[in-house]
């Protein structure tokens, strides 16, 4: 087994656990987000079907005090409002956003990561 097929391993495994959070995150937690009158509009602007689960799992998982600096940014309108969606959130769908937004971030940067190294030879 190569370093390659390690790394490319990892990051696939990586993508399966993103994509399940992703999924379960949505139908728990943004699902009944939308639902509520209070959050609807608190998701934050999304590019594609989706990105405000994305937009939800950011603001429950980023410090409350890196948020409200963007939220006062002039690209507010992009983010979904931490303080709100905390407020109509449970520990568990914390967790969870935490969970994925973890995952997405490992998967993706890890990714780069290893097609970098690829690219320089470092990986054969």
């Amino acid at each position: 087994m190569t370093s390659n097929f390690i790394a490319m391993s990892f990051i696939l495994l990586s993508s399966i656990f993103t994509g399940i959070f992703y999924v379960s995150f949505g139908q728990v937690t943004v699902r009944r987000l939308r639902n509520n009158p209070a959050t609807k509009n608190a998701l934050g602007f999304s590019f594609v079907s989706g990105w405000d689960i994305v937009n939800a799992a950011q603001a429950l998982s980023w410090p409350t005090c890196l948020m409200k600096k963007l939220e006062r940014g002039s690209l507010f309108a992009m983010y979904a409002k931490a303080d709100l969606l905390r407020e109509h959130t449970t520990k568990l769908d914390r967790v969870l956003a935490r969970l994925f937004y973890g995952s997405l971030i490992l998967s993706g940067g890890g990714g780069i990561v290893v097609v970098i190294l690829n690219k320089l030879g470092f990986l054969v």
